[in-house]
């Protein structure tokens, strides 16, 4: 008999918060997990930090290496640390066990490739002559965080020690989960040694810092009680028992704070895959925002776009057709008068691909299909300047708006979209797995596929992109082929919530972000690129209970994330409603606008 398809979902709220499998180590929960992280704040301190490493900045340029020895909480502190950038673990014990190939020498040896390592301590480890050896042998070659747990005894074996130390006096899930994020700037220090222990560690010492990035922690820290978000689990099993999706992911930000974070179903009706909570989506038009309009602020706000300027301004091959007056600014809005969408495969002739590649067939549509050179420059782009303009000035939602806008800020930058935003944007930021081509950095375990594709491609699709537009682009579009997983939009949209400021960089000035995101049509309910709240309320779109302040985009493989100031809210959904094949029930069951009208809910009922 198949097990309950249910069993890949835990019924404790909070283990899904700061966890991406049920390794949680029986912390507390609720507003006893609130009690024991507000003790562990008051009694965690970060000393030996004049440099300032803490929290760690510029962390796409950080290879990072987490070493444990008897910390019994290590799991969960790893755990946390990977939500803020990629940290590979190392099982100190390994290396500590004798002489020949298992010895700390060989540890050393191991880290050769990573520029910064944090090291978990507790009181026993502390005692080992070989760690202190290797901490004060490591600490001049390489960034060295330490995080240690226990009580003050510890630091008469630390006083050759000048690596940053975050030190907890308490010994808990909670504390491990605390310093973990204390590390990135995810939760403030804010304590000084209240005692001397040694004499480079004395009474009133200590630095303090501030929180920069996103925490992670349960929902009454934000003064939601959890039972109240369990209808979301409700409506999650709701779609898949009804075969809207067969799995999705939800993330819920508050104030600054992940508070719910849940995987559900599987990857297909298979039920073989289970969804995971750093599975990576095809975002689909989620792309608009999360990748084209970004790339469009950062390029506004250098005085190198102007939404009041013609696409001829910046691209000449339009100039003589009926697209060179249009404004940027109708490109951004849906308005420019463009078609919603150019013919796609049903214009491919043989001659147009192969099965192998090569010079002339370079560009990867899917497996064992290869697209001719410069398809979209003799064929695609002929078909955008020959469409005609029958709706310029009323608002027609459009790929193709966007396609160009992909098109114009290429020229600006002669940099490719997808390398332009994952250096600008992701990898400061901290973000894993966001980009384009997911299959060129992850294993297709990691990916969650979407359409069985009957009519182009003729396979299941996995790691590429299900828009037809995009894949004959190369899987690099404005309009789609973005990827990632629920926190990494957390964290992009959570910068855009904090009006461009997160990691302690300000990425956008605060007045590009109000420009972009507010309602800047009189036609459409529309901001620049994102979408907005609709004012006839009988839409109740985004969800019933949203504010007027709401912006930001659904995408057409059943994703959607919402931002809404007025509740510091960041709500994202992922799922793969089109596998194996489109489906309207995802809608028609209005599944996210409940999950976000949920939200809002348990808000409103506070604790």
């Amino acid at each position: 008999m198949r097990k309950n398809k249910w069993n890949c979902v835990i019924p404790v709220l909070s283990l899904f918060v700061l966890f991406n499998s049920a390794c949680a180590q029986n912390p507390p929960l609720g507003k006893a997990y609130v009690v024991e992280e507000n003790l562990v704040q008051n009694s965690t301190v970060l000393l030996n930090n004049a440099s300032y490493l803490i929290p760690l900045q510029n962390l796409n340029t950080l290879k990072i290496a987490s070493i444990h020895f008897t910390n019994q909480y290590a799991s969960g502190f790893d755990s946390l640390l990977n939500k803020y950038s990629k940290a590979d673990v190392f099982n100190g014990n390994d290396y500590t066990t004798g002489a020949g190939p298992n010895n700390i020498n060989t540890l050393s040896a191991d880290l050769k490739w990573y520029n910064t390592i944090v090291i978990q301590l507790n009181n026993n480890d502390v005692n080992n002559a070989q760690i202190i050896n290797f901490i004060t042998q490591n600490q001049k070659l390489k960034n060295v965080v330490i995080a240690l747990f226990g009580n003050g005894s510890s630091f008469t074996k630390l006083n050759d020690v000048t690596a940053p130390i975050i030190w907890s006096e308490r010994i808990s899930a909670v504390s491990a989960y605390f310093s973990a994020q204390a590390i990135f700037g995810g939760v403030a220090i804010t304590q000084k040694l209240s005692s001397t222990y040694a004499p480079h560690y004395a009474a009133n010492m200590g630095f303090t810092t501030s929180k920069i990035r996103l925490q992670y922690t349960v929902p009454e820290d934000a003064g939601i009680n959890s039972t109240n978000l369990l209808a979301i689990d409700d409506i999650a099993r709701e779609a898949i028992a009804a075969h809207a999706t067969p799995g999705c992911v939800v993330l819920v930000a508050k104030d600054g704070k992940v508070i719910f974070n849940k995987a559900y179903g599987y990857h297909t009706y298979d039920n073989l895959a289970p969804d995971k909570l750093t599975d990576i989506f095809d975002l689909a038009s989620l792309t608009k925002v999360t990748a084209t309009t970004m790339e469009v602020m950062r390029l506004t706000e250098q005085g190198k776009l102007n939404m009041d300027s013609t696409i001829g301004t910046y691209l000449p091959i339009v100039k003589g057709s009926n697209k060179a007056d249009i404004l940027l600014h109708e490109l951004m809005t849906h308005q420019s008068g463009l078609v919603a969408d150019i013919p796609t495969y049903e214009k491919l002739k043989p001659s147009d691909h192969s099965i192998d590649s090569s010079a002339a067939y370079p560009t990867k549509i899917v497996d064992n299909y290869y697209l001719r050179k410069n398809y979209f420059n003799d064929v695609m782009m002929p078909d955008i300047l020959h469409s005609p303009l029958k709706t310029r000035g009323q608002y027609v939602y459009s790929d193709v708006s966007m396609v160009m806008m992909k098109e114009i800020s290429e020229t600006v930058t002669s940099t490719p979209l997808n390398d332009y935003v994952l250096q600008q944007f992701y990898l400061p930021l901290g973000m894993q797995t966001a980009g384009f081509h997911p299959l060129y950095r992850f294993p297709a375990k990691n990916i969650i596929p979407t359409e069985e594709d009957q009519v182009f491609r003729h396979t299941l699709l996995l790691g590429y992109v299900e828009d037809q537009t995009a894949a004959l682009c190369g899987g690099v579009s404005g309009n789609a082929g973005l990827y990632a997983d629920a926190n990494d939009l957390a964290i992009l949209y959570q910068m855009v919530l904090n009006k461009g400021m997160y990691g302690g960089v300000q990425y956008f000035k605060p007045e590009t972000v109000d420009t972009f995101t507010a309602k800047y049509s009189n036609i459409s309910r529309r901001g620049l690129g994102f979408d907005r709240w609709d004012p006839i309320i009988d839409r109740h779109y985004p969800s019933q209970l949203a504010s007027p302040q709401t912006y930001g985009h659904t995408g057409y493989t059943g994703t959607c994330v919402w931002v809404d100031p007025k509740s510091n809210l960041v709500y994202i959904f992922l799922s793969n409603r089109v596998n194996p094949r489109v489906s309207d029930k995802l809608s028609s069951l209005r599944i996210r606008p409940r999950i976000q009208d949920a939200v809002y809910d348990a808000i409103a009922k506070g604790l």
